[in-house]
């Protein structure tokens, strides 16, 4: 049982939100809930960090915290840039209806075998004109290019990063080094670039350069960022509780048999790898350090709580849905985002 904080120590949070395309909408409204419950549940948040569309969640809500002095006008903030985010990133416009549409059907007849899947590279002149006259010729040209989209939603150049109380990280893997990136608040390192590189897919975009690398999504690295949070940093300095906001289901209680379902669990187990073992590094310390086999002052226990999907939702989504932006879709996943955060801040205080 997790030891709650007295009222005058509030427990020191840090979430974490999971990638995951379209199905991060469920991020954005556990965020939500979070933030709006922070006061009455006796809690800080101090860090937040994200992969791919749970970085763009988390950096939302990072944002509006770090630039309001007062904490409430920040969490209303928060749950005002989130709210417009998701909203501007639906498909509104009939074109982006048809767009939307267009694009879910044919990776669902893809997924199932009903269509050849067609590889090509993002880095051919034909696919990257192809590219260019979408957002050319779109109506809104944000909804076809993501960097206009966060541009328009994110005032990153306002925040302080170095000097901010909360702090944000964001996962993504160099391509070339193979090696494992967090963008850190703290080294002042979030910056539109970074989101788009913890977000960009090799099949869909080039990969975003930054310094003398170039990244690729954080799916194939840290999703999400987690021992950053507790290794190398003092105990004071550590969160008590670590909340993971989770995408990808971790168990299913069928076997899957079509082409569909198997891509789809393959998709799923692939963006849980390295959460889980994350997950078990920390578990690994705190059994250590409970068993009094590591002793040290910049040690301690840290609880790990998750905030999941009902299966009566998960269970529906394939990976197509990832790429689904009908707006009707995206408020339902962001209300039971808000409905799951809500039931575990109530077994909390329980």
């Amino acid at each position: 049982m997790v030891a709650r904080s007295s009222k005058t120590s509030p427990t020191r949070i840090a979430i974490a939100c999971q990638g995951g395309g379209s199905q991060t909408a469920f991020a954005a409204g556990a965020l939500k809930a979070l933030v709006a419950g922070e006061a009455p549940g006796n809690y800080r948040i101090v860090g937040l960090s994200g992969t791919s569309g749970g970085a763009i969640c988390a950096a939302l809500a990072w944002c509006a915290l770090a630039l309001e002095k007062d904490r409430d006008a920040g969490r209303q903030r928060a749950a005002h840039m989130l709210d417009a985010f998701w909203q501007d990133n639906s498909a509104k416009l009939p074109s982006e209806w048809l767009w939307n549409q267009l694009t879910v059907t044919t990776r669902q007849l893809q997924d199932s075998g009903l269509l050849p899947s067609v590889s090509t590279s993002p880095y051919l002149p034909a696919v990257e004109g192809a590219v260019h006259l979408a957002r050319l010729f779109a109506p809104r040209p944000e909804f076809l290019d993501l960097r206009q989209l966060l541009e328009k939603h994110l005032p990153l150049d306002e925040v302080k990063q170095e000097t901010a109380a909360l702090q944000l990280m964001v996962g993504a893997v160099g391509v070339r080094s193979g090696a494992f990136k967090a963008f850190d608040s703290r080294a002042g390192e979030i910056g539109i670039d970074a989101l788009l590189a913890s977000a960009s897919l090799p099949w869909l975009g080039r990969a975003t350069p930054i310094g003398e690398e170039i990244y690729w999504d954080g799916l194939f690295s840290q999703n999400p960022p987690l021992r950053e949070f507790v290794a190398d940093r003092p105990a004071a300095d550590k969160p008590q509780e670590i909340w993971i906001v989770r995408i990808n289901p971790q168990t299913r209680t069928s076997e899957p048999e079509t082409s569909e379902d198997i891509h789809d669990r393959r998709n799923e187990l692939a963006g849980n790898l390295s959460l889980n073992q994350e997950i078990r590094f920390i578990e690994q310390v705190n059994e250590w350090v409970h068993g009094k086999k590591l002793v040290s002052d910049d040690m301690k226990i840290i609880h790990i709580r998750e905030i999941t999907m009902g299966e009566d939702v998960s269970g529906e989504l394939d990976y197509a849905s990832k790429l689904d932006r009908a707006p009707a879709y995206i408020a339902r996943l962001m209300a039971h985002g808000e409905a799951r955060a809500a039931a575990e801040l109530a077994k909390r205080k329980g």
